[in-house]
Formats: structure tokens, sequence, C-alpha cells
């Protein structure tokens, strides 16, 4: 008969996934050990391997619940009761809500989905390409340029992409400029700038 699960079990899965991230993060995948863990976890090896049988699976759930985070986040902010222009907005905002307090993970994604084997990045790729083909089809909808030459709609996507993911670089909450501000100035950049930008590159092109 298998052993039932305890009631805190989520919760203490989660906590090692949150601290994991964070070391992942200070000290890079390769120079975090399982040991540094389970001390900052404050449980033992033996506990932290009856989660996880390594690190690389402990990697892998780490970008895998962050990346399934932020497509049903971006999936909720695309309604489409609201415009093109507003979908754009409420993306933008609803991404830079998403990263609040995932700084640590989101350089993790950035640095060490990579160290991951084969199969398991191609498992992150594919929720990483959702959600970027949610935020393409918003651009779309907004130019409809973008439809008639698809060229330029990844490096469309990507240009909002750019803005909103290194917002952590340089941004301070108790900054003049708000999550929320920034977030509509990168839609307005965006939605303002892209059509004239895609007519150009399509004439020049």
């Amino acid at each position: 008969m298998a052993r039932p699960r305890a009631a805190d079990h989520e919760d203490k899965r989660q906590a090692i996934l949150d601290r994991a991230a964070e070391l992942f993060a200070a000290h890079g995948y390769d120079r975090t050990s399982t040991a540094m863990i389970a001390e900052a976890c404050r449980v033992s090896k033996a506990l932290l391997y009856h989660y996880y049988k390594d690190k690389s699976e402990l990697l892998f759930d780490v970008l895998a619940q962050h990346l399934q985070h932020l497509l049903e986040v971006v999936r909720g902010a695309t309604d489409e009761r609201f415009t093109p222009r507003e979908r754009l907005e409420n993306v933008a905002i609803a991404l830079l809500e998403a990263y609040r307090d995932a700084d640590a993970v989101h350089r993790v994604q950035l640095a060490c989905l990579g160290l991951l084997p084969p199969e398991r990045q191609e498992n992150l790729r594919t929720l990483e390409r959702a959600i970027v083909g949610e935020v393409a089809l918003v651009l779309q909808d907004l130019s409809p340029e973008l439809q008639e030459d698809r060229r330029l709609l990844k490096p469309a996507t990507m240009s909002l992409f750019a803005m909103l993911n290194w917002h952590y670089l340089w941004h301070r909450e108790d900054g003049a400029v708000t999550r929320a501000d920034y977030a509509r100035l990168a839609a307005a950049l965006v939605a303002e700038g892209l059509p004239g930008a895609v007519r150009e590159l399509a004439q020049a092109g």
C-alpha cells in the first residue's frame, strides 16, 4: 500500500523550489550542490531526495512551474472582449506582475535552461513558444501589416519581450515608475510605433 503524503507535502515542495531557484540564480547551477539546497531549506539531504531524485529534476520543475504560470497569465490577459490595443497592455501588465518576486527564477531561465537534457529542454521550449505565440497573436491583430508580412512577426514580438524581460535589471520598486506604468509604456511604444515601423521595413525589404 502506498504511503500517504503528508498534509504539508506541497508546501515543502514549493519551499524547496523557491530556495533552489535563489541558489541557482546566486551561485549558478553547477556550483549549487544538493547539500546547499537542503541546508537552505533546513531539511536533510535524505528528505530532499524524497521530493527530488536529482538536481536536474529540481531545475526542470523550477522552470516548468514558472513557464506554465506565465502561459496561464498571458492566456488570461488576452480575452477577446478587449480590443487588440487593450489586450497588448493587459499582457504587458500581467507579465510584469507575474515577474514580481520571480527575478531569481527568471535569471535561472535565461542562464540554466540549456544545461538540462535535450528532451527536457524541448519540453520547456514548447512552453516558451506557446507564451510567445499567444503574444504574437495579439500583435498580429494589432497590426494588419504583420498578417501580410509574417517575416516581421517574431522580431516584433521578441522586441516587446526584450523590453519586459530585462526590466528587472534596472527597475526599483520604490522608484518613480511603477511596474504597471512601465508595462503601459512598453505597450504604447509597440502599439503606437509598430505600424509605421512594420510598413517601413516591409517597403525596404
